[in-house]
């Protein structure tokens, strides 16, 4: 074995032999389809019979790996949901890595795995992406900048502007998992906590939701700020007040613990597979039964 073998050189963010040893040997065995396969500077996409939508996202977690998750299966969780929040069904992901010269090839081997595994269980394509490498002390190990399309579900028009007065909110689950889970793996911090990251796609979940038509009116994930952040960005783009019953919030027992420890309230921790939902009340009590 060559020395740098087992360690990203500046050369493999170079587009040369390293480069395409790299695509090789690391991302195209783990999430390669016949589109990615074709390695053009773009992916050429079949039509789509709805409205396409897009978002992008840039994922910087410390840890990397977490309980729970990891920086590469996050990239893929929170851009589907993205889209999965604008009524649209998740189709494609684009990745770019932004690598520091002296990462681990079996680190990173270790999160196209994850990223791989995710990819499939959302039922997603990865068909495009980028690669490139940082001199050593100028980053954090590896950065994910990722995109995704999807397409509108036929007849869904989500978003703030369809609120009203009198709408009901639903909240899938506990809040703050994902927040807790990085504070208690971070070495700085004197405490530990068996809080598991909720990571995770909400494909059924908002499908689910989908089927309720225009009795559904808006989605969001509530990933930073979290759940009064989410709530309070709702209220903002429909000009309308919310008012909660926060002994109604789904809590759970180690999160409050944990955040009393640091002296944090849960409601603005982060979530990463939670949705919450606003809805007409005549079909609150159905939404929720569809999501149990």
């Amino acid at each position: 074995m060559n020395a740098g073998d087992d360690v990203i050189l500046l050369s493999h963010g170079a587009g040369g032999k390293l480069t395409a040893r790299l695509i090789d040997s690391v991302f195209l065995p783990r999430y390669g389809n016949e589109i990615l396969h074709r390695l053009g500077d773009g992916a050429v996409l079949p039509p789509l019979a709805g409205d396409p939508v897009m978002t992008t996202d840039a994922y910087v977690v410390s840890p990397r790996f977490f309980p729970g998750g990891d920086i590469g299966s996050l990239a893929v969780h929170g851009t589907v949901n993205d889209l999965l929040m604008c009524g649209a069904e998740p189709r494609w992901l684009s990745l770019a890595f932004v690598l520091e010269e002296g990462f681990g090839l079996d680190e990173l081997a270790r999160i196209c795995d994850s990223i791989g595994q995710a990819a499939a269980g959302a039922g997603v394509m990865i068909v495009t992406g980028d690669t490139k490498v940082v001199e050593r002390g100028r980053g954090d190990g590896i950065y994910i900048a990722a995109a995704g399309v999807g397409e509108r579900v036929r007849g869904l028009d989500l978003g703030p502007h369809r609120v009203r007065a009198g709408d009901a909110i639903i909240l899938s689950g506990p809040v703050g998992q994902h927040g807790v889970a990085i504070l208690g793996a971070r070495r700085e911090l004197a405490f530990a906590t068996s809080v598991a990251s909720d990571s995770r796609a909400l494909v059924r979940e908002a499908r689910a939701l989908f089927a309720f038509g225009g009795a559904l009116r808006t989605m969001h994930d509530p990933t930073r700020g979290g759940l009064a952040t989410c709530l309070n960005e709702v209220a903002r783009a429909s000009n309308l007040r919310i008012a909660i019953d926060e002994d109604a919030v789904p809590r759970d027992a180690r999160v409050e613990h944990a955040c009393e420890l640091l002296g944090m309230d849960s409601l603005y921790m982060a979530n990463e597979g939670k949705l919450v939902a606003v809805a007409a009340p005549g079909e609150a009590a159905a939404m929720c039964a569809a999501l149990r």
